[in-house]
């Protein structure tokens, strides 16, 4: 009660003793002010609890997301550079496949019965020389 007086900016030594009434009013008052700051407080703390558990929720969904992500791109960058392999692998094919066109050419070009003169200018494949038997 000093307290509250000098709050109030009374400076009074002696306090009255209060009646019962009044009292009982004051304890009243300041039990019920106790108990809405209590609840007030405790939802305060529920509130900053449950967005820290959210926070932590959306966080660790996020980690799991960015972790599929990455072993998404590993397993892209790997089938890559199997790729990559195969079209090495397939170049010397695509090469045997044009010599062999060009071979089908060639054979065409000798075996045409029509003859242009160009065909007979052109030369001919190369025939093994006979060796002289002694």
């Amino acid at each position: 009660m000093r307290t509250k007086m000098r709050i109030m900016g009374f400076k009074a030594e002696v306090i009255k003793p209060l009646n019962e009434e009044v009292a009982t009013q004051l304890g009243s008052e300041l039990l019920g002010e106790a108990t809405v700051f209590v609840v007030a407080g405790g939802c305060l703390v529920l509130e900053y609890w449950r967005q820290k558990l959210q926070q932590r929720r959306q966080k660790r969904e996020k980690r799991v997301a960015w972790d599929s992500i990455q072993d998404e791109v590993n397993h892209l960058a790997l089938a890559l550079e199997a790729l990559e392999t195969q079209m090495q692998a397939v170049a010397p094919l695509s090469a045997l496949v044009e010599l062999r066109e060009q071979i089908e050419e060639v054979r065409a070009q000798l075996c045409n019965p029509d003859g242009d003169a160009s065909d007979r200018d052109a030369p001919s494949a190369p025939q093994a020389e006979p060796t002289p038997e002694e």
